[in-house]
């Protein structure tokens, strides 16, 4: 399938559902989404719908997919800007879907995460929230077409902040120029959270 490579395109105004369903089986391994969620497919997918919701909605969000010759979305990705976060009656509907239809413990595991996640964050930083291929599109360039799309999207003055709980990402956005700034254990998972730098001269 190389030869499809060139055939990708990235699409920077999807559907959040769109991109909550290509998240779900993107990241159907991953370890803070298996430890947040468990095992069910449902229930992964519900979290991804009502997170996204609640994150597309903040001014400024971006979201992209990438399809490939089928237009079968392949990949996704969600950026948040700099000092924003959901509004007190966005943060209750999250909840209120979440506790819904994926219960308490996702509840209060997502909480946790982002807690210890959040109090990494550099001022002025956009964060990247996800960035998922899904597996049969793995190894073929997808992950770095996302990355090169969105870092481009990025004011060259501002600075850009991820978080990992699977260490096999770490070469990837290394590669990018992202620096680990800590490691932080939280329950069974080892949160990396990494950092690039605003551009030269920006």
């Amino acid at each position: 399938m190389p030869d499809a490579v060139g055939l990708w395109e990235i699409d920077d105004r999807p559907d959040s559902d769109a991109c909550a369903g290509v998240l779900t089986d993107a990241f159907a391994r991953e370890p803070a989404a298996s430890w947040i969620c468990g095992e069910s497919g449902a229930v992964r997918r519900h979290w991804f719908a009502a997170t996204l919701r609640t994150q597309t909605a903040l001014p400024g969000a971006r979201r992209y997919t990438l399809a490939g010759p089928g237009e079968q979305p392949l990949g996704a990705a969600v950026l948040t800007p700099p000092a924003t976060s959901p509004s007190p009656l966005a943060q209750a509907r999250w909840a209120v879907g979440t506790l819904a239809h994926c219960g308490p413990g996702a509840c209060a595991r997502t909480l946790r995460y982002l807690r210890a996640a959040e109090a990494q964050t550099p001022e002025g930083a956009w964060t990247l929230e996800f960035l998922g291929v899904v597996p049969a599109a793995r190894g073929l360039g997808a992950g770095r077409r996302l990355l090169d799309r969105l870092l481009a999207d990025i004011p060259a003055a501002d600075g850009v902040f991820l978080s990992t709980a699977d260490p096999a990402n770490v070469p990837l956005y290394r590669r990018f120029g992202f620096t680990v700034l800590r490691r932080v254990p939280l329950g069974p998972l080892g949160v990396v959270a990494m950092y690039r730098q605003p551009a030269a001269g920006g």
